[in-house]
């Protein structure tokens, strides 16, 4: 018997990626905002309890859903080591010299051994456009025989649509979370794409840091 393979595009949802939403293969969109970070322990009593208030006040303000997840990865020190190794290199003491070589040794020990992780933080919001704009009647044959371009013309005005619908979710999340400390923006095309792709290649990301 013989199993046919499947692409590893065939398991992605992602139908494409454009004005920095991410259309899915079932027709809906999503928007995906990055958030800062929120030191929590070093708050004090009060401040910790109006936080938690001011955070469920705003999901039960929500009359939509929204999917938090955290992205880990091994903290890439590449970029930094390089910098300090131009450094070296420009320096014309000698004790200056070992002293950054040290420091770059004990810097890549210490990352190694203790396995620093960082962490980025993510709210995917969602919005799926109404059945009825995408139904079709009977003449929709026709209609593509005779009106490619204006079909066209209407499939981008609905995008345009739906994507100011998203865009007002988007702003509902980012005004509640900013009540709480909570810093966001929405991430571009570019860096969506960037996202998606280390989400799907963890290995090929990992032996890039490595």
């Amino acid at each position: 018997m013989v199993i046919a393979s499947k692409s590893t595009q065939e398991f992605v949802p992602i139908k494409e990626i454009r004005d920095g939403v991410v259309i899915l293969k079932n027709g809906s969109l999503r928007m995906i905002l990055m958030a800062s970070s929120l030191n929590f322990a070093l708050k004090s009593e009060d401040e910790q309890t109006a936080i938690i208030l001011q955070y469920q006040n705003f999901l039960n303000s929500l009359d939509f859903t929204v999917q938090f997840f955290i992205e880990s990865r091994k903290l890439n020190i590449n970029g930094y080591i390089a910098l300090l190794k131009d450094a070296q290199k420009e320096q014309t003491n000698e004790l200056l010299k070992i002293q950054i070589k040290e420091y770059i040794d004990f810097i890549k020990n210490f990352v190694s051994s203790t396995n620093i992780v960082a962490k980025t933080f993510y709210i995917a919001i969602p919005y799926s456009p109404s059945v009825f704009s995408g139904k079709k009647g009977i003449f929709s044959g026709l209609g593509n025989l005779f009106g490619g371009k204006k079909n066209k013309e209407e499939s981008g005005n609905r995008f345009e649509q739906d994507k100011l619908q998203l865009q007002q979710r988007g702003d509902v999340v980012r005004q509640g979370l900013s009540r709480g400390g909570v810093r966001t923006v929405p991430l571009n095309t570019e860096e969506l794409i960037e996202l998606f792709y280390k989400l799907f290649n963890p290995g090929e990301v990992e032996r890039k840091i490595s």
